[in-house]
């Protein structure tokens, strides 16, 4: 009951939010940003709890990496919401109009999804972004984190809802459930009749569970199986700078490089060399170790296809061309994000066309597969699906529309 409590509260919220001024609501963002800052120490000790709790467990490192927060994370929270807060509406925009020979004026008009469930697990910094994005488009949203950062976002919730309060936002347009008891989540997205659409951001047996069980529709995507292909008329500086960056930067997010996969012409020019580069970098390189003299190389498994490390771990396989690296992608990868490293544009041109992945990237790193980096100011997660939204999910994407249709007493014959 406590559950459907939350989402008869969020239903009456969303229909409060819909006459709220779009100026109001950037104060509202703008404010909280400067709440978060000026109690930066308090948010830093939270989530200082939930680390020092999440340590006593077996977790890798790059789980740590997107739980903790530091001066500078902090600060970049607080940009997005200022970036979010600076953003035009997307509600109420006209997408086309048109007058057909009835004599009637047509409208297709932009609105409010309505409620939001947002699901996630580690990071932080998602509750902002997500909060946040769901009040630029004037949706309510209930938000479910993890017990691994827990105390980390009830402390951005308590900010945040004093600038709800401030700004004299429905107190209810922005609601947390503390609960760690799965069965909750079950009954939310389950509950269509104050939910309208679930955000799962998290592992593949959450994800899993929520495809699997959901009456409400999802925006989901199950991992990040990002991959790289490098041609054979791939530029060598290039590749080494992007396949370290797309790795290494942050191994820990779903944009991170998960499998290189190396043209054999490449690989009889540059291959050595380049996974050399990474290996000396830091990186675990998992290949054919007949293939290779580095004796760091680790010998690769079946299973490291299309498996998300997380880690600063990459596979690396080598392919006669262009479609049998097309074709690897098409049986491993999660239709996230791939990259292809060419100069020649046919190349390019047929890597996009063959493959279904909601980002496509040439010459450039996979961790720029991001709502920030795409100027949406965040992301709500990145959706894989096809229908509604795909890709990196801003605010201009959680809205739906209307039709609205005018006349002057237009009767139908």
């Amino acid at each position: 009951m406590q559950i459907e409590r939350i989402g008869k509260l969020a239903r009456q919220a969303s229909k409060e939010l819909i006459v709220i001024p779009d100026k109001k609501i950037s104060e509202m963002l703008q404010r909280t940003s400067q709440l978060i800052s000026d109690n930066r120490d308090v948010v830093l000790h939270a989530n200082e709890q939930d680390i020092k709790k999440i340590s006593q467990t077996d977790v890798k490192t790059a789980f740590l990496d997107r739980l903790k927060l530091t001066g500078s994370r902090v600060d970049d929270i607080c940009k997005t919401l200022k970036k979010i807060a600076e953003q035009s509406s997307p509600v109420d925009q006209v997408i086309e109009e048109f007058h057909p020979e009835n004599g009637l004026r047509i409208k297709k008009v932009t609105t409010p999804i309505g409620v939001i469930g947002i699901i996630f697990e580690s990071r932080p910094n998602v509750f902002c972004d997500a909060a946040a994005l769901c009040l630029r488009s004037k949706n309510a949203s209930i938000l479910r984190p993890g017990t691994e950062s827990l105390s980390t976002v009830k402390a951005l919730h308590r900010l945040m809802s004093i600038a709800v309060k401030e700004l004299s936002l429905p107190k209810d347009c922005v609601q947390l459930i503390h609960d760690s008891n799965r069965e909750q989540v079950r009954e939310l997205i389950k509950m269509t009749k104050y939910v309208d659409v679930i955000v799962p951001r998290g592992g593949r047996n959450l994800v899993e569970l929520i495809e699997t069980e959901a009456r409400v529709p999802v925006f989901a995507h199950l991992e990040g199986i990002v991959h790289i292909y490098v041609h054979s008329q791939a530029n060598f500086e290039t590749a080494k700078k992007v396949i370290l960056n797309s790795k290494s930067r942050r191994p820990g997010i779903c944009g991170a490089v998960e499998t290189v996969i190396l043209d054999r012409g490449f690989y009889k020019k540059d291959g050595e060399t380049l996974v050399d580069f990474l290996v000396n970098n830091g990186v675990e390189v998992r290949a054919d170790t007949a293939l290779f003299k580095n004796k760091l190389i680790k010998a690769f498994k079946k299973s490291d296809f299309g498996f998300e490390f997380l880690d600063n771990i990459l596979a690396v396989k080598i392919v006669d061309d262009i479609e049998e690296a097309i074709a690897h992608i098409q049986e491993f990868g999660s239709e996230h994000t791939d990259c292809i490293i060419t100069e020649e544009e046919k190349a390019r041109d047929i890597f996009f066309k063959k493959l279904n992945s909601s980002i496509l990237i040439s010459n450039a790193s996979t961790q720029f597969a991001d709502g920030g980096e795409f100027g949406f100011g965040a992301e709500i997660g990145i959706s894989t699906g096809k229908l509604h939204a795909r890709g990196p999910i801003g605010a201009q994407h959680l809205v739906s529309f209307q039709y609205h249709v005018e006349g002057k007493g237009n009767l139908r014959p």
